[in-house]
């Protein structure tokens, strides 16, 4: 166990009590690797805020999720005949199962009579759901708890929001995705009758930056000169010192998803990014000696070799170093709560 997450677990969990005061009828969403912390250790987290529900991101996450939280587990994965229709647990009563159509919707009562649904729509998202002037008819139809939606980053889901409801004047409960606590603020102000359930992963787990970090162990030091070729590529590097890391590509250490390059400026990194790429010249996330130093070459499977530049004292065989990465692409070895 030398890729580590450890996590200050009265400081953690603060800033969760915290965030859930902030954000009445949160449904905390447990999905993927946990973010970093493991799905299992999450829903105990969720239990221990008494939330009714969770959500997860797929069928293949319910069972453990839901034997672990013991309430509602909402299934954000629509409902597909043609995908789903032979899972064993689709009749589990803690399960919310989403459906867009009518014909997934009459696949799943064929094989869960009672099954719980919600409605998806289609929002500006574009990627499932059912169109807006649908959506009444399928919530009447699947006699539907409410309807969700998953919206894109950023702000401005009011208005879009708000014509959801003017088209599904019956339904009371609405799952919402990435809308603000400002934009919440305005829904209930102007839809006073209504219940806003957001569904909050990141800003949940994440509430509190500073009480968790990855830590890897220093497996090897040496000097090297001037040219000496390292690794499985053989590449020059020095002079200074060869440091060897715990943590490699199995535990998500530079796996990163491809760049939004949204903006000129993240264009610009992106592109000084690939330039020292090219170059053999890209820094690691971890923190060797005050310095993050490059990477020798890629990373191995579970470690890294990196180089620190000629005058810089080398750490010490066996010491702990930091990791900064993106935790919802990190695989730790173990996480530790304090």
């Amino acid at each position: 166990m030398s890729f580590v997450l450890h996590v200050d677990g009265e400081r953690w969990r603060a800033g969760h009590d915290h965030f859930v005061a902030e954000h009445p009828g949160v449904v905390p969403v447990v999905k993927g690797n946990g973010y970093g912390f493991g799905r299992d250790l999450l829903c105990a987290e969720a239990a221990r805020l008494g939330v009714p529900m969770v959500a997860v991101g797929a069928y293949a996450e319910a069972a453990t999720a839901l034997a672990t939280f013991g309430g509602d587990g909402l299934v954000m994965e629509p409902y597909r005949a043609a995908v789903h229709a032979d899972l064993p647990d689709l009749a589990n009563r803690q399960v919310v199962h989403t459906v867009t159509t009518e014909s997934d919707l009459e696949s799943l009562r064929s094989v869960a009579g009672e099954a719980r649904v919600v409605v998806e729509g289609l929002t500006s998202m574009n990627r499932y759901g059912t169109p807006v002037a649908d959506v009444a008819a399928l919530a009447g139809v699947a006699d539907a708890l409410g309807v969700t939606l998953h919206l894109p980053l950023g702000t401005g889901h009011v208005e879009e929001i708000s014509r959801f409801i003017a088209a599904v004047p019956g339904v009371q409960t609405w799952f919402v995705s990435h809308v603000t606590a400002a934009e919440l603020a305005t829904l209930a102000a102007r839809f006073p009758e209504h219940e806003f359930r957001p569904r909050i992963g990141t800003d949940l787990w994440y509430a509190d930056k500073g009480s968790y970090e990855v830590r890897a162990h220093v497996l090897d030091v040496r000097p090297v000169s001037k040219g000496a070729r390292v690794g499985y590529r053989q590449r020059a590097v020095g002079p200074g010192h060869l440091v060897v890391v715990s943590g490699g590509t199995s535990h998500g250490v530079a796996m990163e998803s491809p760049s939004p390059a949204a903006t000129a400026r993240s264009r610009a990194i992106a592109v000084t990014e690939g330039i020292l790429e090219a170059a053999h010249r890209v820094r690691s996330p971890f923190t060797v000696s005050g310095l993050m130093p490059r990477f020798a070459e890629p990373p191995h499977m579970q470690c890294s070799l990196l180089v620190l530049p000629t005058g810089v004292v080398p750490p010490r065989i066996g010491d702990e170093v930091t990791v900064r990465m993106r935790l919802t692409t990190t695989t730790p070895d173990a996480v530790i709560v304090s």
